[in-house]
């Protein structure tokens, strides 16, 4: 018999993510993380919030080379094993390569974690330290610890991250810091499918963001300040949308703003998508209607475990009626939550008759009437479900 498929959900053979929303905000890696969630269900949006600088059109990193080629620093911190690939292909592509490593070996190597000590290693450099934790925090304290920062010339190999605190803790001390910025980013070139995304994440249409770097994040805000929507996009990821980060570095932008980010205990791409796997369908109100178990999702329901699509404007209906259980809700309550709103109260009635064509069971949704609609929970069930729901 073969082991139980991970990626499978809890309702049977549906996938975890299936009828869930998730937005990548990536620029780097985003394809593997996108097929990472389409493998397990999800409808995927790709909306760059940063573009990467090429390496080799990149001044700032030639120069910084050129620099330590020309004054070889007394310790180099890699930070990142791509980061540091990057600046040696880049190197070589500028017939830096061979002088750049001979500057490196001649002091002291610092790798943040594993991949880093890797990409030194494949350099043909060794570290002389690596901390086990794979933290940032714990190399500056190292530093800290030492007796001789003063004048110490220092080499920090960045990637994305300024690291600001890092290189100002260690100026600070008296150490001459030359920053290394590997891979800068700037904004996206087509600021489209971010406008996009953020008015997705304004009208409900999007259950989870996921985020790899925390300039991103920075990125989506700068672009939601241009258009005034700070405010409500705040609101919307202290609410519906679930905020992902890979890291605790990641989400410092978004806990600074009280938004509820969360992270795996690994920093990798691969345990975001797994935790995304339990946090999202752990927040779907699964209800037993009518003799059956119906599971409200983002963009679908499932029904006895069959996963049914269902279009915006049934779906924001199902999802109201989902937040009340068991609670008729007339056509004048349900009308607001119909994408676009609207003044005519006959949309609600036409949403509710296509919302029980895609369920292909028209009892769940109980008719109440003259007064309205509301979920056709099982008697045994109503005082249950309500007292949770209180």
């Amino acid at each position: 018999m073969s082991a139980p498929d991970p990626s499978r959900s809890r309702t049977g053979s549906v996938p975890p993510l299936a009828g869930f929303t998730v937005a990548v905000t990536a620029a780097r890696r985003a394809e593997e993380l996108g097929a990472l969630l389409e493998r397990r269900g999800a409808e995927v949006v790709h909306a760059p919030a940063l573009r990467i600088v090429p390496l080799a059109d990149d001044v700032e990193l030639r120069d910084a080379t050129k620099e330590l080629v020309a004054r070889p620093p007394d310790v180099t911190v890699a930070t990142t094993g791509i980061g540091f690939r990057g600046w040696m292909e880049a190197a070589d592509g500028w017939g830096e390569g061979e002088a750049l490593r001979g500057a490196l070996a001649v002091g002291e190597l610092l790798a943040r974690g594993p991949k880093a000590c890797g990409a030194l290693r494949a350099a043909g450099l060794r570290e002389a330290w690596s901390p086990a934790s794979e933290s940032s925090t714990e190399v500056l304290e190292r530093l800290l610890a030492r007796d001789d920062l003063d004048g110490l010339r220092i080499a920090v190999q960045l990637h994305g991250e300024p690291l600001r605190d890092f290189i100002d803790a260690l100026r600070g001390a008296g150490s001459e810091v030359v920053p290394v910025p590997v891979y800068r980013w700037t904004g996206p070139v087509d600021p489209g499918p971010l406008d996009r995304l953020i008015d997705a994440v304004l009208g409900g249409g999007v259950d989870a963001l996921t985020f790899t770097s925390a300039l991103a994040a920075a990125g989506l805000y700068a672009r939601a300040e241009e258009g005034g929507l700070t405010e409500e996009l705040t609101q919307a990821l202290r609410g519906r949308t679930q905020v992902a980060c890979v890291g605790p570095v990641t989400a410092a932008p978004l806990l600074a703003r009280d938004i509820p980010a969360y992270w795996p205990e690994r920093f990798r791409v691969g345990a975001l998508v797994r935790l995304l796997c339990e946090r999202l369908p752990a927040t779907a109100p699964m209800l037993p209607a009518a003799g059956h178990m119906l599971e409200v999702r983002g963009t679908a329901a499932l029904l006895d475990g069959e996963l049914r699509p269902v279009s915006p404007g049934p779906m924001a209906i199902l999802r109201a009626l989902a937040r009340h259980p068991g609670q008729v809700m007339s056509c004048a309550d349900l009308l607001p939550y119909l994408p676009g709103g609207g003044t005519d109260e006959h949309a609600v009635e036409a949403a509710v008759a296509r919302l029980r064509t895609s369920l292909g069971v028209s009892a769940v949704v109980q008719t109440v009437t003259k007064r309205g609609y509301r979920i056709a929970l099982d008697p045994a069930s109503v005082s249950s479900v309500c007292e949770s729901d209180a």
